[in-house]
């Protein structure tokens, strides 16, 4: 005779939304600005006129955005940008890994009002310390902010 397996119990699916949406204890607690991806290209290409911070691991580049009935202007929106020359497609996804957690650490605090935040790996990141990217973004919005203050 043949002994049959028991029977397996049916798992939940893990919720995914946890990872998009902290929760309420982990957010700080003036974060209201809603944030969103950028995806259009045009929106990519008109970030590139703005200011530019450079570090080591990244460029951070901020455009403040014009009113447009398209787009709310009060809005803190984020792009990413890797290229292929950083990598594979694993190291590359690994990079947007980590500047997705940085921007979600950095953005609700320090993140501008009305303006387009992207940030551009750079080949160095791939060994760069977390701390030392948070550091660098912190003080690269904190210049973007006083640059694009200035311009207004």
């Amino acid at each position: 005779m043949t002994a049959r397996a028991a029977p397996v119990e049916a798992r939940p699916a893990p919720d995914h939304r946890d990872l998009q949406n902290p929760s309420a204890d982990s957010a700080p607690a003036d974060s209201n600005q809603p944030i969103e991806v950028i995806r259009k290209r045009a929106d990519f290409l008109a970030a590139n006129r703005g200011k530019r911070f450079v570090t080591p691991s990244f460029v951070l580049l901020a455009h403040r955005r014009r009113p447009d009935h398209s787009i709310e202007t009060d809005r803190i929106r984020y792009g990413i940008t890797v290229t292929k020359k950083i990598g594979n497609a694993v190291a590359r996804n690994r990079m947007k890994r980590r500047f997705r957690a940085l921007l979600a650490q950095c953005l609700p605090d320090e993140g501008i009002a009305g303006v387009d935040h992207i940030m551009i790996g750079r080949k160095t990141v791939q060994e760069a310390d977390f701390a030392t990217m948070k550091a660098d973004l912190e003080k690269g919005l904190k210049y973007l902010a006083k640059k694009l203050d200035q311009k207004c």
